[in-house]
C-alpha cells in the first residue's frame, strides 16, 4: 500500500474487526499504530453488568473513555503527520455513539458540553474505514475471542448499537468515508480478500472520493 493516507481510523461495533485490521495496515506501512484502551475503563464491567438498567455506570463509562480517547488524541495532534502514518481503530467521535445509546437525556446534556470542549482540539482522520457486519456474525465473533464481560451484552443491545452506527455514518462528513460489508470477509486467513479492501483504499485516493461503498466476500 501506498502511503498516501496519513491518518486511516477504523471503525465498527463490537467484533466488527477494526482491531485486527487496523493492526494489519499500520503492519503494511510500518505506521505509528494507536489503540483504543478498553481494558483500562474500571467501569467497563460494571456498565456491561447493569445492560437491563440504563443509567447504571453508564455516565462514568462514558466520560472515562471520553477523556482516555481525549489524551490518546492529543497525544496524536503533536505527532507529525506529514512523516509519520498514523492508524487507530477508533475515532474520537465515536463516543458520542454510545453517549446517545448509554445516557440518560440529563446525563447527555452535560456529557455534550465537556465533548463539544474537547473535540474542537482533536486531529480529524484524512480516511475512516467503516466495517459493517450482521449480528449474527458481530455475536459469533464476540463469543470467539471470549472477552468476559463481552459475555454480559445482549442482542437487543448489540442490534442497537448496529444501528446507531449505521445512522451515525450516514451522516458522517468529518473525513472521507469507506464502508466496508465484513460479514462474510476474513482479513487474517484469506489473503484475498485483505488485497481486496486495499485496493479499494487505493482506488479511493486516487479518484478523490470522499463516500465509498464495497461488499467483500470471502465465497466469491
Amino acid at each position: 500500500m501506498e502511503r498516501s493516507f496519513r491518518y486511516i481510523a477504523v471503525e465498527g461495533p463490537i467484533g466488527a474487526g477494526k482491531t485486527t485490521l487496523a493492526t494489519k495496515i499500520a503492519q503494511d506501512l510500518s505506521a505509528r499504530l494507536i489503540l483504543e484502551e478498553a481494558e483500562k475503563n474500571p467501569f467497563l464491567a460494571h456498565f456491561y453488568q447493569n445492560l437491563d438498567h440504563k443509567g447504571g455506570y453508564a455516565f462514568q463509562t462514558q466520560v472515562f473513555f471520553l477523556l482516555s480517547r481525549f489524551k490518546q488524541q492529543q497525544e496524536l495532534s503533536q505527532q507529525d503527520l506529514f512523516s509519520t502514518t498514523q492508524v487507530s481503530d477508533y475515532i474520537f467521535a465515536k463516543d458520542r455513539i454510545f453517549a446517545f445509546l448509554n445516557l440518560e437525556q440529563e446525563e447527555i446534556s452535560l456529557y455534550e458540553k465537556i465533548y463539544q470542549t474537547l473535540d474542537t482540539r482533536v486531529v480529524k482522520p484524512d480516511l475512516v474505514i467503516f466495517l459493517q457486519a450482521s449480528l449474527e456474525t458481530l455475536k459469533a465473533r464476540i463469543k470467539n475471542r471470549g472477552v468476559a464481560y463481552e459475555k454480559q451484552i445482549t442482542d437487543e443491545y448489540l442490534e442497537n448499537l448496529c444501528q446507531a452506527y449505521n445512522q451515525f455514518f450516514f451522516q458522517y462528513n468529518e473525513a472521507p468515508l469507506l464502508t466496508i460489508n465484513c460479514s462474510e470477509i476474513d482479513i487474517i486467513n484469506e489473503e484475498a480478500d485483505y488485497k481486496r479492501l486495499i485496493r479499494e483504499i487505493a482506488n479511493m485516493e486516487k479518484s478523490k472520493l470522499t463516500r465509498h461503498y464495497v461488499s467483500i466476500s470471502s465465497k466469491k
